[in-house]
């Protein structure tokens, strides 16, 4: 509670900046809330693989605070100073590891060790690629300090056939080179579970039974011949008891009929009665069985034949006397003994029951775990231990990292750097002019999307595709316009190691880009409805003239009318004379103003169709957060984390010109005729405009129009007296 923290607000949270190294040792302290992050996923990251997989010490998939916290203990315990960790540093300066404990001393002997291996004993640091590749010359060596052994072709035969063993029955573990080996803890419980086994088995040979020797094979033919026999004696029971069920009871012609390639099925033939049913008691051993079963019967009537009155029959008495004198065999038989099980990653392929008896007494008897006690300590005394080196890459890693996550957890202030990327920016996607640097990763389009949509950012979600590898990312767009922004529109994704991606987009949320967009979107959508309208128009139009051309050919009477022709005609002039009347008025409310009120007027205009369009694309590009967007990704966010109008427009870059290009306007492939022609064109008309505007203005042209429309009323009006005379 004495530590003075220092936050600044940013994205609209107060966000913790990490000064010095007791901000990092007193991140304990610090109350959770005001963490940035609660939990992240390890994967879609930009980050060192193999440090988050260090951190998720319970490999459930996510870095939670605890994991972090837990990092700095770690790594507090066995470093001298933090300073050099805010650094991010590349090495791990050997002096920087506290040798006070003599868990500390081993570690600088190994780093040295290591450094003397890869033939840099003059170096007084270590790196991330030396451990990595100290770990992989040690992983070739029988003896390299991982107490794992794996079938090596440098052990004895028996060695080998004891390891074998061990990982198909009891399991194994993976060794610093991948491959599957056992180790001290799987050898002991491997022994012991052959020791059981063997007992286990010797309890069964010693079971009186009137078989002897032949009891096992007895046992296991009994099983399997249970459900047949006792089928049998249960139809001759319901034949005694309904002679007429008989034919019923046998098997029918229709089931042994061969199959579609002409041959008999095994399989129906063996759902058969074993023979057939009659009121006979005794089951022939001999005559009349089911083909299929008829050898196993064979051997069963040679191996009891002692226990027969008839050895060609047997009777229901006796078959139930056979069972009753296996009962204390198949009691120790059903009592199977629970095999001790061991710390395993690779479960076992087979059990004891598929291994020969001769080799489990081989192996159990033999000195063989005494010789791989021996090989464990052995290797226990290797310079370079394997699990020391795991520990130096541990500390390592943390070294080099463990700041940079803490900036992109506790805080994210690698986001709102100018100058660096978040660890959930995985690149860059260039499309319609622009550049998005706001990309994260996405599992599932359809579930992500329903929590972005939350973000008020306008979202490309795209496909990329390089070679035969896909991923999917969501790419913000802060900037520009989104009227050409529409799904199945490709770009190229280019992520953090350089590598370029094709990306199309296969889903978008459409939300307010920028200011600049919701300034033109109401004329834009006002030339759409026009330009639909006038389409609508002009198809309807053709489509009558089609129609009234039709009709006038297929009816040849019908003449010109003059009459209709002067109405429509007439029609006309008064449509034309109200378009210019109006064109009048307005002319002659806008000459009627002061020149300092036309702007106001422009403005006015502006206000009233760009205006609500403004506003309400200002509300929604303030709403813009991150939260959302990571929350969907996978993470848990304090907060909202805003994104303003300054960071969106650095987010999503738009293409312009170096500042020493020099730009030519002229372009040789565009007609100079059509430009001139629509320069005169607009010309005529603005000139037409300028004098109707000035003849209303002196009262000529309202004039103009007045004296024509008097002039027709008194013609109408004689023509009607004519009409009543």
């Amino acid at each position: 509670m004495s530590h003075m923290w220092t936050f600044q607000r940013v994205g609209g949270l107060d966000q913790v900046v990490f000064k010095n190294a007791d901000d990092i040792i007193n991140l304990p302290n610090l109350d959770p809330k005001l963490w940035v992050a609660l939990s992240c996923p390890t994967t879609g990251l930009d980050f060192d693989e193999r440090t988050l997989a260090l951190l998720d010490s319970d490999k459930d998939g996510r870095i939670r605070i605890p994991d972090i916290l837990d990092a700095i203990s770690w790594t507090q315990q066995r470093i001298v100073s933090f300073k050099s960790i805010l650094a991010s540093s590349q090495t791990l300066p050997i002096s920087q590891i506290d040798t006070s404990c003599e868990q500390g001393k081993k570690l600088s002997v190994t780093a040295h060790s290591i450094l003397a291996s890869l033939g840099k004993s003059q170096s007084d640091y270590l790196t991330q690629e030396d451990v990595q590749q100290s770990i992989k010359i040690n992983a070739g060596k029988l003896y390299n300090g991982d107490l794992i052994f794996p079938p090596s072709a440098e052990l004895s035969s028996e060695m080998q056939t004891f390891i074998q063993t061990a990982i198909n029955t009891t399991g194994a573990k993976k060794d610093m080179s991948g491959q599957d080996g056992i180790d001290l803890d799987i050898a002991k419980t491997f022994v012991e579970n052959l020791k059981t086994w063997q007992k286990w088995q010797t309890d069964i040979s010693h079971t009186q039974t009137p078989f002897g020797e032949n009891q096992a094979e007895i046992w296991k033919l009994v099983q399997t011949l249970k459900p047949k026999i006792d089928d049998y004696f249960l139809r001759v029971a319901l034949a005694q008891y309904a002679p007429q069920a008989q034919g019923a009871l046998n098997v029918d012609e229709k089931y042994i009929v061969p199959t579609e390639n002409g041959l008999l099925s095994d399989e129906a033939l063996a759902e058969l009665p074993l023979s057939k049913i009659d009121t006979v008691s005794a089951l022939d051993l001999v005559n009349g069985l089911n083909p299929l079963w008829k050898a196993k019967i064979s051997r069963f009537k040679t191996l009891v034949a002692s226990e027969l009155a008839n050895p060609d029959q047997l009777t229901q008495q006796e078959w139930l006397n056979i069972q009753n004198s296996l009962e204390a065999y198949t009691s120790l038989i059903t009592a199977k003994p629970e095999m001790a099980q061991a710390d395993v990653t690779t479960k076992p392929t087979s059990s004891l029951e598929d291994i020969p008896n001769q080799l489990i007494n081989s192996l159990a008897s033999s000195d063989l775990l005494t010789a791989f006690e021996q090989m464990v300590e052995q290797d226990n005394k290797t310079p370079i231990s394997a699990s020391d080196v795991l520990v130096l890459e541990k500390l390592v890693l943390f070294h080099k990292h463990l700041y940079r996550l803490l900036v992109n957890f506790a805080s994210f202030a690698d986001f709102f750097s100018l100058e660096k990327r978040a660890a959930f920016q995985l690149g860059k996607l260039y499309i319609d002019g622009r550049c998005a640097t706001l990309c994260v990763a996405v599992d599932n389009i359809a579930k992500h999307s329903n929590m972005a949509n939350y973000s008020e950012l306008c979202l490309l979600y795209c496909e990329c595709t390089r070679h035969d590898q896909k991923q999917l990312i969501a790419a913000a767009m802060t900037a520009g316009q989104g009227d050409l922004l529409i799904e199945g529109r490709n770009g190229v994704f280019i992520d953090n190691n350089g590598n370029d991606w094709d990306a199309n987009v296969v889903k978008m949320i459409t939300k307010p880009i920028s200011i600049q967009q919701a300034i033109w979107a109401p004329y834009q959508r006002i030339g759409r409805l026009i330009t639909e309208q006038i389409n609508k128009w002009a198809t309807s139009k053709d489509a009558d003239i089609e129609k009234s051309s039709a009709q006038v050919l297929q009816s040849p009477e019908n003449k010109f009318d003059i009459g209709k022709s002067v109405g429509i005609f007439a029609a006309i002039g008064l449509a034309i004379g109200a378009i210019g009347t109006a064109l009048a008025t307005l002319f002659q409310a806008i000459f009627s103003l002061s020149w300092w009120q036309f702007p106001l007027v422009f403005i006015g205009l502006f206000l009233i169709i760009s205006g609500p369009s403004v506003i309400l694309a200002w509300l929604k590009l303030r709403r813009r957060t991150l939260g959302p967007l990571l929350e969907a990704s996978g993470w848990a966010i304090n907060g909202q984390v805003k994104i303003n109008f300054l960071l969106g427009k650095l987010l999503t870059s738009k293409a312009e010109l170096p500042k020493n290009a020099k730009r030519n306007l002229r372009d040789p492939l565009k007609s100079q005729n059509k430009k001139s022609m629509m320069i005169l064109l607009c010309a005529i008309v603005f000139g037409i405009g300028i004098t109707a505007g000035w003849l209303w203005y002196q009262g000529d042209f309202q004039r103009y129009f007045e004296q024509p429309q008097a002039q027709s009323t008194q013609n109408g009006q004689q023509e009607e007296n004519n009409h009543y005379r």
